[in-house]
This record gives C-alpha cells, structure tokens and sequence, in this order.
C-alpha cells in the first residue's frame, strides 16, 4: 500500500505529516540496520533533524519515502564516523504486534533472526522491500545499483530463506 503526502500549507504540517506517515516503517528499518532499538531511535531522531533542515530540498513530495530512508542510511553511515566508545550490540527485540499470538511472535522472530543471517547484501534489499515496501526501481535508486542486481538479490534472499526454512533430512517434522 502506497501512502502519499499530501500538500501541506505550511513547512510545519509538511513535515509533521512526513513524521507521522513514515515513522513506523523507518524506526524498523534503523532497528534492522542498527540491531539495537536505542541506537535506531537515536538514528532516527538525526534522520528527521537532518530531514527537517533539509525540508526545502525536498523537491518532490511523493518521493518523500525514499528520501527518509536515504537519509536514514547516510546518518547510519555517520554513526561509524564517530567513534563509539561504549557501543554493545545487543540482539534485536521484535517489535510489538498487538495482534500476534505467541506462535506467529516466534516464526517471526525466527524469520527476523534468519534474514539478519543473510549476507548484507541480499537481506538489505529484502528489508528495504519488506518493512519500506519499496519496489525493486526503489531499491536500486536508494543502493545505487542496476534494476537486474536488485532483482537478482531479492530472489537468492528468498532461496535462501526457503533453503533455511525446509526441514534437513532426518530432522523430525511436527505438525
């Protein structure tokens, strides 16, 4: 589902409504890229004092999903240019679903730990496509990289998690 922002009359509504629209999709996404809520938070409150200083250069409002999370990644980026003294990375807590039961809490959790297994450079544009939904033009925009690379990505991320998810022979099968 596509969310469009829609013409606000002043810099303020503008970018509340940026704010309010794409928060969610952006804090899981710094969670997937940082592997700790504190530090994604952290991320994400630089990304929307960089996104509100640079609000005027936003040309195209439509595109403001993309923009966010490209500067969400530059300020992930930044965080390595600083040094961090007292940095721990810690395990990724799943985010909260209200209407998960305790089953589908744990596959995704296993799916969630699987996918962080991938090798970054498949998982990142399955995670830009699943929590950003972002298309595969969208994607090679924000990785900088050819339609067919992000294509061919996406679908080894998914043989691999397939591969992952089959039961090994000999393993007993439940269910």
């Amino acid at each position: 589902m596509r969310r469009t922002v829609q013409p606000a009359t002043t810099r303020e509504q503008q970018y509340l409504q940026l704010v309010q629209l794409h928060q969610a999709d952006l804090y899981r996404y710094a969670c997937w890229l940082c592997k700790n809520p504190d530090t994604a938070a952290d991320v994400l409150q630089d990304t929307f004092l960089r996104a509100w200083k640079s609000l005027d250069n936003l040309q195209q409002p439509n595109s403001a999903k993309a923009w966010l999370f490209t500067i969400l990644r530059h300020e992930n980026a930044r965080r390595f240019e600083r040094r961090q003294l007292d940095y721990q990375e810690t395990e990724q807590e799943l985010l909260p679903d209200e209407q998960a039961g305790p089953e589908q809490c744990y596959e995704q959790q296993q799916l969630l730990a699987m996918m962080q297994s991938l090798d970054v450079q498949y998982s990142e544009p399955l995670v830009l496509q699943l929590i950003g939904g972002f298309s595969g033009d969208e994607i090679a925009q924000l990785l900088n990289l050819n339609l067919n690379t992000v294509n061919t990505r996406l679908f080894r991320a998914r043989k691999q998690l397939r591969e992952r998810l089959e039961p090994q022979p000999g393993e007993l099968q439940i269910g």
